[in-house]
């Protein structure tokens, strides 16, 4: 209450209350609670790391299983009609596709892309040999892009090719030969990966090789910092420092 002569007194404030007592102590953290919270970081940082590890694992399968069904499908396709196909020309009575002739190829020992297409038509003969299993079609004899109708994709979405050209190894190669691509927008890593398994680990030298192969698309590159390959050589190895994800690969087949 205010007193009578209307003054307001400052009462003494409590010993609890002093403006000298030292502050309340905030309790930290102990060693053990912190040492368990960085255990625990520790384990998700592991389980994001082997989630990663397994996802690029899978895909490096994926890779490998679907390069050597094409190199065997075309392996077979050879030794059934005694030609590559695409370039395989006498269809009417061989392969039937939706009951009619497959288109064919000119019979020149060479699967051209810029000779009736024979890189798309390739996939067409082999489908309808069965012996790939999905089935593809060529919309029309003058189709000279891959579509997801007419061509296969690996699993980052490139298009795959097979033909005879001097698409693979170093960039200044000139050597015509039939080979199968594994397409492009391939992770570097992934490459080398594969390439380590199946051939000899380098992008020029062995039968599994780089490829600047786009399908009308960027290239991948094989300069700058971020390139496919160390040098453009046969010397070269696979650039994974530059962790490039637009790089391919072919399986040369003779």
């Amino acid at each position: 209450m205010r007193p009578r002569d209307g003054r307001v007194r400052n009462h003494p404030l409590p010993p609890w209350r002093s403006p000298h007592a030292p502050p309340a102590k905030v309790r930290g953290f102990s060693l053990f609670e912190v040492a368990i919270v960085v255990v625990i970081a520790g384990l998700l940082v592991q389980a994001v790391i082997y989630g990663q590890s397994l996802v690029e694992s899978a895909r490096v399968q994926a890779l490998v299983a679907q390069q050597g069904a094409v190199t065997a499908a075309v392996l077979a396709f050879r030794d059934r009609f005694q030609a590559w196909p695409g370039d395989y020309g006498n269809t009417d009575h061989a392969i039937d596709c939706d009951g009619s002739p497959c288109t064919g190829g000119n019979d020149d020992g060479l699967v051209e892309s810029d000779t009736g297409n024979e890189d798309i038509i390739a996939w067409t003969q082999l489908s309808a040999s069965g012996l790939l299993s999905d089935y593809y079609r060529i919309e029309s004899p003058t189709t000279a892009l891959p579509s997801p109708v007419n061509t296969p994709r690996n699993v980052f979405g490139g298009y795959l090719h097979f033909a005879s050209d001097a698409l693979w190894g170093a960039s200044t190669n000139a050597v015509r030969r039939p080979n199968a691509k594994a397409g492009n927008q391939i992770p570097v890593e992934v490459l080398a990966e594969v390439d380590r398994r199946i051939d000899d680990g380098r992008p020029a030298l062995g039968g599994f090789q780089f490829s600047i192969y786009s399908a009308g698309y960027d290239e991948p590159p094989v300069t700058g910092e971020s390139r496919c390959i160390s040098v453009d050589a046969p010397e070269a190895s696979w650039y994974v420092p530059g962790g490039q994800a637009n790089c391919g690969a072919a399986s040369l087949l003779n």
